[in-house]
């Protein structure tokens, strides 16, 4: 059996658990029916959308703020955060009473900003610098330094990575060793981390698997080059788990607990949002939905075994729900979307419509771009099928009639703008 030399140990952990007590929930660790039956597994979600702010993130940061000396605490604390660990870290500071300055990426969310003020009240105050959380996370250790106010790092901190490890104590005390297999979303490692020194050190037979997003797999990739690698771009979807750094102390734990990384793309996810909403009640955010938009990737190897999903978090604007819906259908092969060159004389789109279009075809977007000549015209539409099957026929359609098109794959540069 694999020996462990972990930085803190399951006591760390239990003391973290006991500090937490009251502020933290237990969160339900729910089977669900739906997801056993696809899988011809027990399917168990942590909801820890379900805690106070709505994320797990309410954990390791109030571990960290609740160790602090009354002398640290008079310096107050300054984080970074995408949205989750601010609201963390802002309810934490209202109720311990200790001054914080937040640090978030300016394409924020308003619905995130607004509940980070809610949760902090007069005990917080709220800076939107950099384009990703990795910039931010810059400022914000920056002005640590110059102001000596703690940093209260999103998961690169022992006490933080200790307080998410807490997750892992309350599964063992509810499934025992009846678990198989863990799936949980990586962001920065902080959550999978602390889960991985509880699981290894009580339960090392247990599979952990950590899920991240395509466009930010900063934990795979390190792990390939084998060492913390910073990605040069990353998808900033995904909120909750676009890190493009991932943290030194953490990249070291998950080495040894981390049995297998499983990268998973952003449409994907999206139709896991739609399907927990639809067939579970469940809002999830992005990052949330993440370990359950795997369980298809390892569906072989779980038959018949016990599965734990965390559900990591709640926390999603509602005016996001027009981009997953198209990401989703673009993912299952549903939408598509087509630079059509018309010749310029009457009948043409008629025609397309008329001869191209299949019977459950549907026109979801229309417009001209531009008249390149007096001959012809490009247009940009936007088509929706039923099934996937259907786009081969549609295609095969449009070149008997001759049609003069592009399709536009999600790797063109144009496409960005229609999302």
């Amino acid at each position: 059996m694999k020996k462990f030399n972990f930085p803190f140990t399951v006591k760390d952990i239990d003391e973290a658990a006991a500090r937490i007590n009251g502020i933290a929930k237990n969160t339900p660790l729910i089977k669900s029916k739906i997801l056993s039956g696809q899988f011809g597994a027990d399917i168990y979600v942590k909801r820890e959308d379900l805690q106070k702010i709505r994320s797990y993130k309410i954990r390791g940061s109030y571990n960290l703020m609740r160790s602090l000396s009354d002398k640290e605490r008079a310096k107050g604390v300054i984080c970074a955060s995408a949205g989750n660990h601010a609201q963390g870290v802002a309810f934490n500071a209202s109720m311990l009473e200790i001054n914080a300055t937040i640090c978030m990426p300016v394409k924020t969310t308003l619905q995130k900003i607004q509940r980070v003020k809610q949760f902090g009240g007069k005990w917080v105050e709220i800076k939107l610098i950099g384009k990703t959380f990795d910039e931010a996370y810059k400022a914000a250790e920056k002005q640590s330094k110059q102001t000596g106010a703690i940093f209260v790092s999103a998961f690169d901190d022992y006490r933080v990575i200790a307080g998410q490890g807490t997750i892992a104590k309350e599964l063992v005390e509810e499934l025992g060793d009846t678990i198989d297999y863990v799936l949980c979303p990586i962001g920065g490692g902080g959550l999978i981390s602390g889960i991985g020194v509880y699981l290894k050190s009580m339960l090392p037979k247990v599979k952990l698997i950590g899920v991240e997003p395509l466009g930010a797999a900063s934990m795979d990739k390190s792990f390939k080059e084998g060492k913390v690698t910073p990605l040069e771009q990353i998808d900033n979807f995904v909120d909750g788990a676009a890190v493009g750094t991932v943290g030194q102390k953490t990249f070291a734990i998950a080495k040894e607990v981390v049995d297998e990384i499983l990268v998973v793309p952003e449409g994907k996810v999206c139709t896991i949002m739609i399907d927990l909403y639809q067939n579970e009640g469940v809002i999830a955010e992005p990052a949330g939905a993440l370990s359950i938009s795997a369980l298809d990737l390892i569906k072989h190897r779980i038959k018949g075994k016990t599965v734990v999903c965390i559900l990591s978090g709640g926390n999603n604007d509602i005016l996001r729900y027009p981009e997953i819906l198209e990401r989703s259908l673009v993912y299952l092969g549903r939408k598509h979307y087509f630079l059509v060159e018309f010749p310029q004389k009457p009948g043409q789109l008629r025609q397309f419509v008329d001869k191209a279009l299949g019977p459950t075809d549907d026109i979801v977007r229309f417009e001209y771009i531009k008249k390149s000549s007096k001959e012809t015209g490009p247009a940009l539409i936007g088509i929706e099928q039923e099934n996937k099957e259907d786009f081969n026929s549609l295609i095969k359609r449009m070149d008997k009639l001759q049609i003069s098109y592009k399709v536009l794959k999600p790797s063109d540069p144009f496409y960005s703008y229609l999302l």
